[in-house]
């Protein structure tokens, strides 16, 4: 276990609160946002449909609203990708979550998978792209090709999962994606991180970004780790 020690208004900047349940409702969102403002999270994660709400709610605070596209499965067409984010961007959000085309990646179609995320890249404009590789689905080869691509079309982080598939965020993967895409670009991990422990063991490995459900739970631990509560 590292000795490194967050307080929780610093460890707060690093986490993406999270809902992303297809049955999430308007009053689940909205306490989304709230928890948001109370503990001062970096963004909300949450189904495009909700961002009308979540960008009013938010409005005049630090907060980011942020998006996911082709969720979870990836198997979108480049262009309902394109439009889908032209849409969110419209609608306020700040950052995309795009999920990778497993498919194409396995089949070695890698023209194919650059165009697909470069016209994420396109139409988010100046906003910050995350890629969802789904890393639990795929082979070391294919997760240091898959950063490759992140990086070549012009995305700014590589994130682990969606938190919809068998498993989510592993040392491991980050430690290994660290290294692909070297110091300075993004790294996200997401999925399966419920405590304060769980969140310095994936800084530590070399993310920059958490994506979590379990958000509050994980500052409380840094106030209890550091004394700050």
């Amino acid at each position: 276990m590292t000795n490194i020690k967050f307080d929780p208004k610093s460890l707060a900047q690093y986490i993406d609160h999270t809902l992303l349940r297809p049955d999430a409702t308007e009053s689940e969102i909205t306490k989304l946002c709230d928890e948001a403002l109370t503990y001062h999270f970096k963004t909300v994660c949450i189904e495009a449909k909700w961002l009308p709400v979540a960008t009013l709610r938010l409005k005049g605070s630090k907060v980011l609203p942020i998006t996911v596209i082709s969720f979870p499965h990836g198997s979108d067409s480049t262009e309902k990708k394109h439009q889908d984010t032209l849409w969110a961007v419209k609608n306020g959000a700040k950052e995309i979550d795009v999920v990778l085309n497993r498919q194409l990646l396995r089949e070695k179609k890698y023209a194919e998978v650059w165009q697909d995320l470069h016209q994420v890249v396109l139409a988010a404009g100046n906003l910050p792209v995350k890629v969802i590789l789904e890393t639990s689905e795929l082979n070391e080869d294919e997760k240091k090709i898959a950063c490759s691509l992140v990086k070549a079309a012009g995305a700014h982080f590589v994130k682990t999962s969606t938190g919809f598939s068998k498993s989510g965020a592993t040392e491991s993967d980050i430690r290994l994606m660290r290294q692909t895409v070297g110091e300075g670009f993004g790294v996200k991990a997401s999925g399966g991180i419920r405590s304060y422990e769980d969140a310095i063991k994936m800084i530590s490995a070399g993310a920059t970004r958490l994506g979590t459900s379990a958000s509050i739970a994980i500052v409380q631990g840094a106030g209890s780790a550091t004394g700050a509560y």
